[in-house]
């Protein structure tokens, strides 16, 4: 495991943080270093419930005033959600995205720990009832909206069906080992995997999705050597991975939109959204990109429900 964590990190993905000099220089306090998994895991188990409100404004102004590059993308990436906006409300909408990020990631740890501040609560039952009765496998597909995460496990608990997890790979290794530990917190019918550690991952996806069992994964984020397809968000090119699609394709399944938003009481509201079946015709190329075109849409429509909680922290279009 110690060879695992020294290995050279993996290239950052294309909404990824930009790595530079920072990088370097930082390591594991960088933004993505491992410190800022491990310190908030730390401080929501041990603060006592009081103090998470005002760590997180400490938290906010600090990561807002020294993260420039990342404010900036921010800003940018809502404009064509929120539109145009005078400077003063462009730092707003970055602050509140922030704000947002420490709220959504001190509410997840209270949930890893077992003292969550919220409830939990679910829309769209009857996109999700026809899959759960028939048995069938699907492809979860969400985005980085708000509690993203608790979006994924959606169907695990009721059903006691196995849900194969596959998340990005962390930049910094050490924090892939520490996110790997609080995954195995979460249950038997939890099962992650790191995109590209093993080569017969695909595989191993299609076996499960023909047994019944799920498989969720964020769909809007191509890995840096992924293979993606562009289409319309916001009336602007976004690449999107074709790995959800695929899937689905060749194993015959339904892709079904589920995204999570964390409201202002901290309830985690899970959003399921109407299937989308993926056509297997002649024509491979013209039905992923139909299926990745209405996931598009899907996203879109999550993101300006809660257009703050929608964390792309490296600007994605110019």
């Amino acid at each position: 495991e110690r060879s695992a964590v020294m290995s050279t990190p993996p290239p950052a993905g294309p909404h990824a943080p930009a790595l530079d000099w920072s990088h370097r220089l930082f390591g594991r306090f960088h933004v993505t270093g491992v410190f800022w998994y491990q310190f908030p895991y730390w401080a929501v188990a041990r603060a006592p419930l009081w103090s998470h409100g005002p760590g997180m404004l400490v938290f906010t102004a600090f990561f807002f005033v020294v993260l420039g590059r990342i404010r900036r993308a921010i800003i940018a990436n809502l404009e064509p959600v929120l539109g145009p906006a005078p400077p003063l409300e462009r730092g707003r909408r970055a602050w509140r995205t922030m704000y947002e990020f420490a709220r959504g990631l001190s509410e997840r740890f209270c949930r890893v720990t077992g003292h969550p501040r919220g409830t939990s609560a679910v829309e769209g039952l009857e996109h999700w009832a026809p899959l759960r009765d028939a048995g069938h496998g699907a492809v979860i597909v969400t985005a980085h909206i708000g509690p993203w995460e608790s979006a994924t496990v959606h169907g695990a608990d009721d059903i006691q069906r196995t849900v194969h997890v596959v998340r990005e790979t962390e930049i910094d290794p050490r924090a892939q080992a520490f996110v790997r530990e609080i995954l195995q917190q979460q249950g038997e019918h939890y099962v992650a995997h790191f995109a590209g550690e093993d080569e017969r991952l695909f595989l191993t996806l299609i076996e499960a999705l023909r047994r019944g069992e799920l498989v969720a994964l964020p769909g809007d984020r191509p890995r840096a050597t992924g293979r993606a397809r562009t289409v319309p968000l916001f009336g602007r090119p976004m690449p999107l991975p074709i790995g959800p699609a695929v899937l689905a394709r060749a194993a015959g399944v339904p892709l079904l939109p589920v995204f999570a938003v964390l409201d202002p009481d901290y309830t985690v509201r899970t959003v399921i959204r109407r299937p989308i079946h993926v056509a297997r015709t002649a024509d491979r190329d013209a039905d992923l990109t139909a299926a990745l075109t209405t996931l598009a849409g899907e996203i879109e429509t999550a993101i300006r429900r809660a257009p703050y909680q929608w964390y792309c922290f490296r600007q994605l279009w110019p």
